[in-house]
């Protein structure tokens, strides 16, 4: 209780700004929580995955693509060209690289604004402490300081604007740098896999082009 009263305490110290800044930080934890879960969820590649020219376990790794949920990366890049895998292997490059690109847009969603929030974050604490200092100055009389107690309260609301932009903006930061890392290595991963795929219906349609 004692610490609810104290938060009550310093969002009112903080004055109108700490209101936009915690609108920010519910949509800044909102999107790092839709992304864990997306990429917990759907980011998983299984280890029956094909990489680095490696052909064996193919059966297996169909197998465990058809029991992946349907908006799981890898089934949405690999699935539809299992089925057009007897298409020209010119088609199926294209193909791969227009699923690549709407398997990394959406699982890139919400970070854009993220990234917002690490530069509008500290700019907002700025305005609270330019109003705050602006309000203590006010105080200031022609003849000495007037009212002590009002200078202080008004650098105490700058400081805490201050002192609540940069947290959101670091903890935003760290989300961002995180599943942006996390959206290159994925896409790294899937490339890795839908080139060794690739490779085997090249040398399947070679081999049926030599025998016929």
């Amino acid at each position: 209780m004692q610490d609810w009263t104290g938060i009550v305490q310093v969002a009112r110290i903080g004055g109108w700004v700490v209101y936009p800044l915690t609108l920010l930080a519910i949509i800044a934890l909102v999107i790092t929580l839709d992304r864990a879960w997306v990429f917990w969820r759907f980011a998983a590649i299984p280890r029956t995955a094909p990489k680095h020219g490696d052909a064996a376990g193919d059966a297996d790794f169909t197998a465990a693509l058809v029991r992946l949920p349907p908006q799981h990366a890898l089934r949405r890049l690999l699935a539809p060209l299992i089925a057009h895998a007897a298409k020209p292997a010119w088609w199926i490059e294209a193909k791969a690289g227009a699923l690549a690109l709407d398997v990394q847009r959406d699982m890139s969603r919400g970070l854009w604004v993220l990234e917002t929030i690490v530069t509008a974050a500290p700019l907002l604490g700025l305005l609270g402490t330019i109003v705050g200092m602006m309000h203590a100055f006010r105080l200031i009389g022609n003849n000495g300081l007037a009212n002590p107690g009002g200078v202080t309260g008004g650098v105490a609301q700058a400081l805490v604007a201050t002192a609540i932009g940069l947290v959101i903006a670091l903890v935003s930061l760290f989300a961002f740098n995180y599943f942006s890392r996390r959206v290159d290595r994925l896409m790294d991963e899937l490339e890795a896999i839908a080139s060794t795929w690739l490779s085997n219906v090249k040398l399947t349609q070679e081999h049926e082009a030599q025998t016929s």
